[in-house]
């Protein structure tokens, strides 16, 4: 069932384990039941949140608008990040949750990448499916430590890898550690991010042990 906080839908899941909540940003046409099952498999026990975005294009919702496929209204998606990252330290205050890892696909991993550029204390790491650079001159703030996997669709007609190659740059230039690893396929998810995402979310807990 959603609820809303701070002008968003979204769904959250109570956690059975100690290990990060996990921030659920799905991409075009999705809403906030997209990546539930999703957040369950590869982070078992992890308290999900899942926002709807709030921006629609041709009724499909997304988290900012763009001008064209590929092309992002960036004024947009820096007004966007703001929001959402108030909303997640809201839901934290309400929910009692720590900084969450984004687990962003397409849509959602995009405004997940704007997030860490924009607010990067809201976030304690984050899973970049299919990503692409959000804003082409984002601000120098510092991202110390914080891991972030970007996963490249070697066949990706909307991303090819060196855009997000040029994200990680961004983001390991202002201290992240960010590692893009290219997957077999397209733009769609397959078993290979699960399981990579998956083994990344061990990692971010056990080091947050």
């Amino acid at each position: 069932m959603s609820d809303v906080l701070e002008g968003f839908l979204h769904r959250f899941e109570k956690g059975s384990a100690a290990s990060p909540p996990v921030l659920l940003l799905h991409g075009t046409g999705a809403d906030e039941n997209d990546l539930i099952d999703l957040g369950r498999a590869v982070a078992p026990g992890s308290a999900l949140l899942s926002p709807r975005g709030k921006v629609l294009e041709n009724g499909m919702p997304r988290f900012f608008r763009r001008l064209a496929e590929g092309v992002f209204d960036e004024a947009d998606v820096k007004r966007r990040a703001g929001e959402l990252a108030d909303f997640v330290m809201t839901a934290r205050q309400v929910y009692g949750i720590e900084a969450p890892v984004a687990l962003g696909f397409s849509n959602g991993a995009n405004i997940a990448a704007a997030l860490l550029l924009q607010r990067p204390e809201v976030l304690s790491g984050a899973v970049l499916l299919r990503a692409m650079v959000p804003l082409s001159d984002p601000p120098n703030l510092p991202i110390p430590g914080t891991p972030v996997l970007i996963l490249s669709g070697a066949q990706d007609p909307l991303a090819s890898p060196d855009n997000p190659a040029r994200l990680a740059a961004q983001l390991n230039e202002r201290g992240a550690k960010a590692e893009q690893r290219i997957v077999p396929g397209g733009h769609g998810l397959t078993q290979a991010d699960v399981n990579l995402t998956a083994t990344f979310m061990k990692s971010v807990e056990t080091a947050a042990a």
